[in-house]
């Protein structure tokens, strides 16, 4: 069904992609279709929105800064604009091993937005288009262009779905409701249809915000300071790191406390997601306030972030209370939490409900399988937070390119990386929920570390064509310095002299009977490559990079090769493929539950089969049997 303010026209203007959406996936993927040569198109409800972050101001955090990580490998943007627009940087997990070390950065949130729309206006072949398009046109099951609410048709060979939470968006908190999308912004309220009328199966989901509080209303004295590191790490392997020691914001902690769950817990009949006023399915680990007082009734406190906007306003966001409580419970509630006695409220917390997709019917190259060249990505796919959306925005991007040059798609796996683990859940486990990636969900995490991004994926970036010679020369040059210094440090033996025991005293480790290398010194949990510069004489100048490579491979040597062998098991099963047309309703031995996921699912390796939920292993062994 066409839906048009006006006749339908032609536009003259020659595109080879169209992406519609400029949130953080619409960014990567447009940008990466425009430097990999094809004229291309990006349509947003608002210029305005584009990079916009309606929810947290902040890129990075727990696992999502391993998936900034490796946009910035790949040759994406967002690891470059958050390292020029960044008021606070923080790395978590350092009490814990590398494996689960993230990267977390409060972010000026205009200039972040105004810094990635500037990078999108100066980049060639890309041109922005402040429209909403309604209709997905096709020929024989593929992609010819778009249709726009004005009645504009533009003719492309690829178009890429990055519409975020802006389909059918309804906004929410008390009896209020409105059809917007977030911030206000329009919504988009006509492209479901279409892709319904192509045979797409939709969800409904919803999330939320909280309120945002006027800085002149609070009190800080009642608070925690929380301040960002001393020596900031950059996102992107790019950024010299002296570039980004700049002068830091605070953030503050506070706490809610019993009044504050009492005022929720006497207005939840009053609250759209206890009522039923609300039909999407929420985010399970970023639950509103109202979800955390009943989910954990024996908590009787709650952790409340507050954390600036941006350095050019005085807004607040008051992170772990988010709600769609009516306004004047949002105002009791919030004036419970010390500190927040006097707050004043600038923008209310809302829930907002949304149109996204069963991502069960895209390939790993994020292309659905039944209309080709329609990709898409980012939180219409059906998963929660800016980085998990730049992750298949870039991805998405990259494989709408390579099918316009007629080559196969780029899939990075579970082992290489954790938008490998991002897609692989999304393509074939069936979501109830927003998906927010966690380090839990990836099983070679010791070998998938933000520290590591670059010597994991940067190749592919160069091979794709989003990483210049330059860069892949660095590169290259980094994995020798690595390798020369881990065999030295293998082979440098260290005696028993006393400047040796002096050290190995001041650091509380066990003095030596008998010679070693210093590999085995620097595996003592106590010890580290850094510590032992004063025992190592023929120690090169090396960055600092290559010695934090030098130090975890060899402290982790033995957990690390172990994950390496339980890799080259699991790149058995992913490398034995299934045929596109294989009928599964004819392998008699299968279960009717297998028959009917494999069926639906149709996965491209037993290895995909054996995580298809409904799929047992007694299943698989029929399937290899079969294929045999």
């Amino acid at each position: 069904m066409k839906y048009s303010a006006n006749s339908v026209w032609e536009n003259k203007d020659e595109y080879d992609v169209a992406v519609i959406g400029a949130g953080h996936a619409g960014c990567e993927a447009a940008l990466a279709t425009a430097r990999l040569g094809f004229r291309t198109v990006m349509f947003t409800v608002s210029v305005d929105s584009i990079a916009l972050m309606p929810c947290n101001p902040n890129i990075g955090g727990s696992s999502k800064g391993h998936l900034v990580r490796e946009v910035d490998a790949l040759g994406g943007e967002m690891g470059k604009v958050i390292d020029r627009t960044f008021i606070q940087s923080k790395m978590l997990n350092k009490s814990k091993g590398p494996a689960v070390h993230s990267l977390r950065a409060q972010a000026d949130k205009a200039d972040y937005s105004r810094a990635m729309r500037q990078v999108l206006e100066n980049q060639e072949r890309l041109d922005i288009r402040q429209m909403e398009v309604t209709d997905i046109l096709t020929e024989d099951g593929r992609v010819t262009g778009v249709q726009t609410y004005s009645g504009a048709v533009y003719r492309c060979r690829a178009v890429i779905l990055c519409t975020g939470t802006y389909l059918k968006a309804r906004c929410i908190y008390g009896d209020v409701s409105t059809y917007t999308g977030p911030n206000g912004l329009q919504s988009a309220n006509y492209l479901t249809d279409s892709l319904k009328s192509l045979g797409i199966r939709m969800y409904r989901f919803k999330t939320g915000t909280p309120a945002r509080i006027d800085r002149n209303s609070i009190d800080f004295s009642k608070m925690e300071e929380q301040k960002g590191d001393e020596r900031v790490v950059p996102f992107s392997f790019t950024t010299d790191p002296e570039d980004v020691q700049i002068d830091q914001v605070s953030c503050w902690l506070t706490y809610t406390n019993e009044k504050t769950h009492e005022i929720i817990r006497s207005n939840l009949d009053r609250s759209p997601l206890f009522s039923g006023a609300i039909e999407g399915t929420g985010p399970r680990y970023c639950p509103s306030i109202e979800d955390k007082v009943v989910k954990f009734p024996d908590k009787d406190r709650h952790q409340v972030f507050i954390e600036p906007e941006g350095i050019h306003t005085t807004e607040m966001y008051v992170g772990g209370m988010s709600s769609s409580l009516p306004e004047d419970v949002q105002y009791a509630m919030y004036r419970s939490v010390p500190g927040l006695e006097h707050a004043k409220i600038v923008r209310n917390a809302y829930a907002i409900e949304y149109d996204c997709i069963d991502a069960r019917q895209l390939k790993s190259t994020l292309e659905f399988k039944s209309v080709e060249g329609l990709f898409s990505g980012g939180q219409f796919n059906g998963s929660s937070g800016y980085e998990e959306a730049a992750a298949q925005g870039l991805i998405a991007g990259i494989n709408a390119a390579r099918k316009l040059q007629g080559k196969d798609g780029i899939i990075i796996d579970r082992s290489q990386g954790y938008i490998g683990v991002l897609i692989d859940d999304l393509v074939t486990k069936e979501s109830h929920e927003p998906y927010r990636m966690m380090t839990s969900r990836a099983e070679y995490r010791l070998l998938l570390r933000q520290d590591n991004a670059d010597l994991r994926l940067t190749k592919i970036g160069y091979e794709v064509g989003l990483i210049d010679e330059e860069r892949y020369q660095r590169l290259l040059k980094k994995e020798q310095m690595i390798e020369r210094e881990t065999d030295r440090v293998n082979h440098t033996n260290i005696g028993t002299s006393e400047k040796v025991q002096e050290v190995l005293k001041s650091y509380g480790s066990t003095p030596l009977n008998s010679g070693t290398t210093l590999a085995e010194l620097i595996r003592r949990p106590e010890l580290s490559y850094d510590k032992l510069a004063d025992i190592d004489e023929n120690r090169p100048d090396l960055p600092y990079d290559v010695e934090e490579q030098v130090n975890i491979n060899i402290k982790y040597d033995g957990y690390i090769r172990r994950q390496m062998r339980q890799v080259e098991q699991f790149k058995k099963l992913e490398n034995k493929k299934i045929p596109d047309n294989i009928d599964y309703n004819q392998i008699k031995s299968l279960r009717i539950e297998a028959k009917q996921k494999l069926s639906q699912i149709r996965p491209a390796s037993i290895g995909q089969a054996s995580r298809i939920s409904g799929v047992s292993p007694a299943d698989v062994s029929v399937l290899l049997v079969h294929l045999k």
